[in-house]
């Protein structure tokens, strides 16, 4: 027997719930695959490792998806100030919310929160319908759709397959889809850590000669690192005992925020630059991580993956209240040529940012600082910067600009 949906989203990630969220509200019957059900209830000390700095264009999605308030019930921090150094150069930048029209800059969310209250709405939408433990064995194009094979015999079948399956996406392989890019040979150590002076609802950021390290706040005063190191650099870390790792962390740091107290668990992940050479291929799509990896130094990479969420759920939407199939290529071609140069355009800024910072000679580095200098005197390009960071830009789809798209 074979169960029908219009769309299957194969991830239920942030991404992958976010557009299943959003197809659901506007009556498209989806279903939504993933290896695990996710945790929603954990003991009110403990702290995610993964965190995402959320846009306030990311943030407006959420709220119409109904997700906001069950993350704010389960915590957010507001960051209202950004600071960024050049510890060689003495390079600053300084972005203030008081220079925009909102009261923060945006949010630090804990991964799980943000997955946790997408499927609590997801629980609520007579449409949707989440599957797990499910495992995906085989794609196979056919008269009505594209069948989906589970690994226990089960298959599904759709007009149209999403895949949200992040970067090592299984389904882009069996789709003979290549991707494009090349290794950091960097990683990202990530911990959560107790600072001796308040966080100041600021999000940090030292520009170091292996890479950026971020102090970011989280709602309980304590602050999530992310730190830019060679591989090599980061494995040795990982291997020191906690007091060992806090010296070398608070030297790092220059002091900022004081006395490194405590460090949780620690983790670090590869970087690297990756984009899909294709989005789209017959009745099927690739949002999130599948179809693009950025340098994490700006927090962009999870804010980008809920544009391309929106953008296919509007586009999907849309075409249906058209009357028109959703087997029709049109609507995957526009989304391809909507999110494929945008994203594009931010990882190239990131890649090209990340290797500037890499320069060591003391030329370069004088003239790096002194530009980061002059933008942060000059209020026009600063606040150009601070509203494009914020996703406050024109070419969004609907739901980013606080718009219902059903």
């Amino acid at each position: 027997m074979t169960d029908r949906y219009e769309v299957i989203i194969v991830g239920g990630g942030m991404v992958g719930a976010t557009a299943a969220c959003a197809l659901g509200h506007g009556g498209i019957r989806v279903a939504l695959l993933d290896a695990y059900n996710p945790e929603r209830q954990w003991p009110p000390e403990s702290v995610d490792i993964r965190v995402s700095a959320l846009t306030k264009a990311s943030q407006n999605i959420l709220e119409l998806l109904g997700a906001w308030q069950g993350m704010v019930q389960r915590g957010v921090c507001a960051y209202r100030d950004m600071r960024v150094f050049d510890a060689r150069g003495g390079g600053e930048l300084h972005f203030d919310c008081a220079d925009t029209a909102f009261n923060e800059l945006g949010h630090l969310v804990e991964n799980r929160v943000i997955v946790a209250a997408l499927w609590d709405v997801l629980a609520t939408l007579p449409s949707a319908t989440c599957l797990t433990p499910a495992f995906v064995s085989g794609l196979q194009l056919t008269e009505k759709g594209r069948q989906v094979k589970l690994s226990d015999g089960r298959i599904l079948e759709a007009e149209l397959v999403i895949a949200a399956d992040g970067s090592e996406s299984a389904l882009r392989t069996m789709m003979g889809i290549k991707v494009t890019g090349w290794d950091y040979h960097q990683a990202g150590l990530v911990a959560t850590v107790t600072t001796e002076k308040s966080h100041q609802a600021t999000a940090w950021q030292c520009f170091l000669d292996e890479g950026p390290l971020a102090f970011l706040p989280l709602k309980n005063g304590q602050c999530s690192i992310v730190w830019t190191l060679k591989s090599a650099t980061a494995k040795n870390y990982l291997a020191l005992n906690d007091k060992d790792f806090l010296q070398v962390l608070e030297q790092a740091s220059g002091g900022i925020l004081g006395k490194l107290l405590t460090v949780g668990p620690r983790a670090a992940f590869p970087l690297r630059f990756q984009y899909a050479d294709r989005y789209i291929d017959e009745r099927f799509a690739l949002i999130g991580d599948a179809a693009h990896v950025m340098h994490p130094l700006a927090g962009q990479g999870a804010n980008a993956g809920f544009l391309d969420a929106a953008a296919i759920a509007e586009l999907v939407i849309k075409t249906k209240q058209e009357r028109r199939p959703l087997s029709s290529s049109r609507f995957l071609r526009n989304y391809e040529r909507w999110r494929k140069g945008d994203n594009l355009v931010m990882m190239a800024s990131m890649d090209v940012i990340n290797k500037i910072y890499q320069m060591t000679s003391p030329p370069f580095v004088s003239m790096r600082s002194a530009g980061m200098n002059r933008i942060n005197d000059t209020a026009l390009l600063k606040t150009y910067l601070n509203h494009y960071a914020m996703g406050l830009r024109e070419d969004l789809p609907k739901l980013a600009k606080g718009q219902a798209c059903w």
